[in-house]
């Protein structure tokens, strides 16, 4: 039960976060419920696509229940003025989404231990289902990924990946204290500043 209701507002947390860029772009009705299921479940589909699992298993044709759901969140978030509750969510929103990116990549990473696939599968697994979503959106949005230019945020969901495909995660509780792990990671990456290396090419 604990881990569906993470699932919930993960999967939730991520349709609004893909819904307000469309309409930051200025995208119609259309646009806005296109961006908000591809941030929700573009990742899962990615990840059964590489690593061989059905797509017809995937999350969005069966939790019928959720994706109704993740519709009408969509719409609410289209329809109603932001002024309302845009700060609500500008003070939240990381939280839920840093708990959708440890359930998401947890799960990921369970998909593929299950079918037994090898360690690199398994840290693909991880990380496209934790951030494939987003990529996916900064894309149709026109947008450089944000995983690659702001806090860290991929590496956290590779590490999780890495932590079950190596074995070390057996049983609830190793998930529950990875799960904790992982969403405190990310807060302390968005608190902190955290970033990666990088290296700018003059022209």
């Amino acid at each position: 039960m604990t881990w569906e209701i993470l699932n919930i507002i993960g999967t939730i947390a991520f349709a609004i976060s893909g819904a307000l860029i469309a309409m930051e772009e200025d995208f119609d009705i259309v646009g806005v419920l296109v961006l908000g299921f591809t941030t929700a479940y573009g990742g899962s589909t990615i990840r059964n696509l590489l690593i061989g699992i059905p797509i017809e298993s995937g999350p969005i044709w069966t939790q019928g229940d959720l994706v109704v759901a993740v519709f009408i969140t969509i719409i609410v978030v289209f329809l109603i003025p932001d002024r309302w509750w845009i700060r609500y969510w500008n003070k939240w929103g990381i939280f839920f989404d840093a708990i959708g990116l440890a359930s998401f990549a947890i799960q990921g990473a369970m998909s593929a231990v299950g079918i037994d696939a090898p360690l690199s599968a398994v840290l693909v697994a991880a990380t496209l289902t934790g951030c494939g979503g987003g990529m996916i959106r900064d894309v149709f949005a026109g947008r450089k990924p944000m995983i690659f230019r702001k806090e860290i945020y991929a590496l956290w969901a590779t590490l999780g990946g890495l932590m079950i495909g190596l074995g070390f995660v057996q049983g609830p509780w190793a998930a529950g204290v990875l799960f904790v792990m992982i969403v405190t990671l990310r807060m302390c990456s968005v608190r902190f500043k955290w970033r990666l290396p990088r290296h700018s090419v003059s022209s």
